[in-house]
């Protein structure tokens, strides 16, 4: 039986065909796609569909995946501003140790995470503590997230031994084994932050349970110089010496490749997350984005946390891989608009190893999409959707968000979770966080 049909939409599929169907939907069974095609084929499924939506000549496409996000950082929102990446770390890793517990880890999610689904992201790779609070986090809201056991060779806000870190990542992995909105992950810092052995170490861990490894690496110019003191390479060539680079890799920001580190990336099949806002707003650089991608490296797109980027908007991060690279390079051929869709939604999904079921609206995967309103002055008039969506469209254009075909934002509301508690929960809290880094 069709469980729900939505019909009378754009259809943008971000597949590889570039496939759009002018009107037309998809069919729902189970939580899959069985169907992606025009409203005259969609008419026999919808007639015995227990739900049918029209659209009412709205955008259908892919739910967005944000592969780079730490969501609790949301708690310290414009908490430490105008600083380099470095001092910055060191405050709000002050603010992190004064205020974070399991709760306020939740919380903290809780309010990413509503943030994230409301902006139309369907599924989110997490770095932070207390990772079996941000899957429940997103179970309440109705998310995907890839997330699992950080690594830190310090006591950090854990006072966990790096053995007894290792022992939670690994029965992290272990407990969500199978869970088809847990995307298993082992999250190593960064190689400025955790030893070499210990990456090795990680690496091992992520392959024995078939999970992704993913770090931030090659962010500032300073992070290349101190990892070069250290050990005679540079960040992308310390990874590959350690052999921790494959396509199970993810890598945060890569801001600083030189041409070979370049070439690396592309040889190894490290996927790469591109993180503009945070990159611009902690002047850590501009990314060489088209030179990766033009040698072949797989490159995702992710908003960081709300602690560095001040919100966690997909939208904004398309816009500025967009804009951004044409006006670094000087070429407005640079990161042409379906490509730019496809590294929030296709590219996203083969960064977290689930393009098999994820990130294109194609028969037999997931039916985790989104409704986006062309309703607003800024959608009219309409030549191209992709063009729209990459260029125009926003998060407040966000109606309705599905996974695996449950609609967890109708109508622009959460239907999961009580956005207003969590808000008045954030703001009692706001006190203590401001508390924490003063004088």
């Amino acid at each position: 039986m069709t469980d729900l049909v939505i019909r009378n939409a754009v259809v943008v599929t971000a597949d590889a065909a570039g496939t759009v169907i002018d009107r037309g939907g998809v069919a729902v069974a189970g939580g899959r796609l069985t169907a992606v095609a025009g409203d005259a084929a969609l008419a026999p499924l919808a007639e015995g569909a227990a739900r049918v939506i029209d659209a009412g000549g709205a955008i259908l496409m892919p739910g967005l995946i944000n592969t780079h996000c730490h969501l609790a950082s949301a708690l310290f929102r414009g908490l430490v501003e105008d600083l380099p990446l470095e001092p910055w770390l060191q405050t709000v890793w002050k603010a992190e140790a004064a205020i974070l517990t399991d709760a306020t880890s939740h919380l903290g999610a809780l309010l990413g995470l509503a943030e994230l689904a409301l902006g139309g992201v369907t599924t989110v790779c997490d770095m932070w503590w207390h990772p079996d609070r941000a899957v429940e986090a997103a179970r309440a809201v109705g998310m995907r997230i890839a997330t699992g056991g950080i690594l830190f060779d310090y006591p950090g806000v854990t006072g966990d031994s790096v053995e007894g870190r290792f022992e939670k990542a690994e029965a992290f992995l272990r407990d969500y084994a199978g869970a088809g909105d847990v995307i298993g992950a082992v999250l190593p810092h960064g190689a400025y932050t955790v030893a070499p052995e210990h990456l090795v170490a990680a690496k091992r861990l992520a392959d024995r349970h078939g999970a992704i490894l993913t770090t931030h690496a090659a962010e500032t110019r300073a992070e290349n110089a101190d990892i070069a003191s250290r050990y005679g390479r540079t960040v992308i060539r310390h990874l590959d010496h350690l052999g921790l680079l494959d396509a199970r890799t993810l890598l945060a920001h890569v801001v600083h490749p030189d041409a070979d580190e370049i070439d690396i990336l592309a040889r190894s099949g490290a996927q790469v997350a591109h993180n503009p806002v945070s990159n611009l707003k902690l002047a850590s650089g501009i990314a060489p984005v088209p030179a990766m991608m033009a040698a072949g490296a797989g490159v995702s797109l992710g908003t960081d946390g709300a602690v560095s980027g001040n919100d966690m908007d997909m939208w904004l991060a398309m816009r500025l891989a967009g804009m951004l690279h044409k006006g670094a390079t000087g070429d407005a051929s640079v990161m042409p608009r379906a490509e730019v869709l496809r590294m929030a939604t296709a590219a996203g999904a083969r960064a977290l190893g689930v393009a098999d079921r994820l990130g294109t609206l194609e028969v037999g995967k997931d039916a985790d999409m989104v409704v986006v309103a062309l309703d607003g002055p800024h959608a009219v008039p309409l030549f191209d959707p992709v063009t729209h969506l990459v260029y125009a469209a926003n998060r407040h254009d966000v109606r309705d968000v599905f996974v695996a075909g449950r609609q967890v934002v109708a109508d622009g509301r959460l239907t999961g979770v009580d956005l207003e508690d969590i808000r008045d929960r954030v703001r009692a809290l706001a006190p203590r966080v401001a508390a924490s880094v003063a004088g």
